[in-house]
């Protein structure tokens, strides 16, 4: 945000990135939910500002979650992004897969389990999956930006809004769930530009507006609304010239 500075008086549009959450609720189809997970933590090796991050599963049905969304992830193929069969492509560079190493490192260092990979050959990474991850480690705080996610148990769907909440960033959440209070809970109470119910944060539909608050971002992308973050209005008052 401190870039902003540069821009002056001019108008400016920044999206700034996330490390996205998504909610999975006791009521959820755990079939739809772990089959999109696979692809929204994972798609693009995880280097998309919207990609799921972190889980949080419903204590009643976490194991059974943990189980179906184990065996799927461990079923996408990695390599050649030239491959058609390829699910899950190379990182931007080596340093990164370095830097995403040391990440997972830090957090298992401080308590965490890997329950899922990573296996790494230079910038190709396998999707990798953690349980008990802190609160004070950058797997946590900051955006990992690779194939990592991490699975958190919640038994109150309103306290783990507000764990969502402390995030410094805000740009998109998930909701699994068939409850619609608790869909309109989320919608109303969590900090984010953009929440999306029954799918991953992940999902982006162009003409509707995006973007985040916090340190995600200031305004909205989608067309007519990007048009609108860039658009001076100007107002003319015009009294009555015969009076």
């Amino acid at each position: 945000m401190g870039d902003k500075k540069k821009a002056g008086d001019k108008k400016v549009h920044l999206e700034l990135g996330g490390n996205a959450s998504v909610i999975i609720d006791k009521t959820a189809n755990i079939d739809l939910a772990t089959s999109r997970l696979t692809w929204g933590a994972f798609y693009l090796a995880g280097q998309s500002c919207i990609s799921v991050q972190k889980i949080f599963v419903h204590d009643e049905i976490y194991n059974k979650f943990v189980e179906m969304f184990i065996k799927k992830t461990e079923l996408l193929k990695v390599g050649d992004p030239y491959d058609e069969k390829t699910e899950v492509g190379p990182l931007i560079d080596v340093e990164n897969a370095k830097r995403i190493q040391n990440w997972i490192k830090e957090a298992v260092d401080h308590g965490a389990k890997i329950i899922c990979g990573p296996k790494i050959t230079e910038n190709l990474m396998t999707p990798t999956i953690l349980e008990n991850v802190p609160s004070n480690v950058k797997l946590c705080k900051e955006e990992v930006f690779g194939p990592v996610c991490y699975i958190e148990r919640f038994s109150d769907f309103k306290e783990v809004c507000n764990k969502i909440n402390t995030s410094p960033y805000g740009l998109q959440a998930g909701v699994f769930s068939q409850s619609l209070e608790n869909v309109f809970y989320a919608f109303d109470n969590l900090e984010v530009g953009g929440v999306i119910i029954n799918d991953v944060s992940a999902t982006r539909i162009e003409p509707l507006p995006y973007g985040g608050v916090k340190k995600s971002g200031l305004g909205r992308e989608g067309i007519r609304f990007a048009m609108d973050e860039m658009t001076e209005l100007k107002v003319m008052i015009m009294r009555n010239m015969d009076k």
